[in-house]
């Protein structure tokens, strides 16, 4: 898959589910019931020492899916992460060596920001979606949106599922949601990506 369809598909459903967890098989446990709900983005954060081991184990059991890192800081994070499969690169800040190895692998990276310099900047360096983190309000969204209508933004920490169609009428290209998401009954899940 190239990069850009990397990206299309990472945003797709306009959620993107975050599994913070501490080991592999509570990431995995925790992800399966979201992947059998429909949901088809997933990002495991690296905070978990044992994320690359539930990375390579959802990419080959769920191949349709697209697997990402989260928490991604370096180069040498980027670099094992995107060897043990995962498609794509998630960060709480902007920096620019992540986003050089995330892209020489073929991997989309998606950096955080948090003011409109920090946007600006992580567009020019290659961001291919920009994590506004933590999310602001989707009145901030839309104000930055009306000034960078070109921006791929997807706001996250604190995003609630049932929050996701606000935010993308808001104009974010997609959301991360986590901790919300395991207080959620999957039939809700169920209904969100149907809708």
């Amino acid at each position: 898959m190239y990069r850009y369809e990397i990206t299309q598909a990472v945003v797709r459903q306009g959620i993107i589910a975050i599994i913070r967890t501490k080991d592999a098989a509570s990431a995995i446990k925790a992800a399966v019931p979201l992947l059998d709900a429909g949901l088809t983005s997933l990002e495991l954060p690296l905070t978990n020492p044992q994320a690359l081991e539930a990375i390579q184990h959802l990419r080959s059991t769920y191949p349709d899916a697209t697997i990402g890192a989260g928490s991604v800081l370096d180069e040498t994070s980027a670099v094992q992460a995107i060897r043990a499969g995962a498609q794509f690169l998630v960060a709480p800040n902007l920096e620019p060596a992540v986003i050089r190895a995330g892209h020489r692998y073929g991997a989309a990276v998606l950096p955080g920001a948090a003011t409109v310099t920090e946007i600006v900047q992580a567009m020019e360096a290659g961001a291919d979606a920009v994590k506004v983190f933590p999310a602001p309000t989707t009145q901030w969204l839309k104000d930055v949106r009306a000034v960078l209508p070109h921006a791929p933004l997807v706001p996250t920490g604190g995003v609630a599922p049932a929050d996701v169609p606000a935010w993308l009428e808001a104009g974010a290209v997609a959301c991360g949601v986590g901790s919300a998401l395991a207080r959620t009954p999957l039939e809700e899940i169920q209904a969100l990506v149907r809708a």
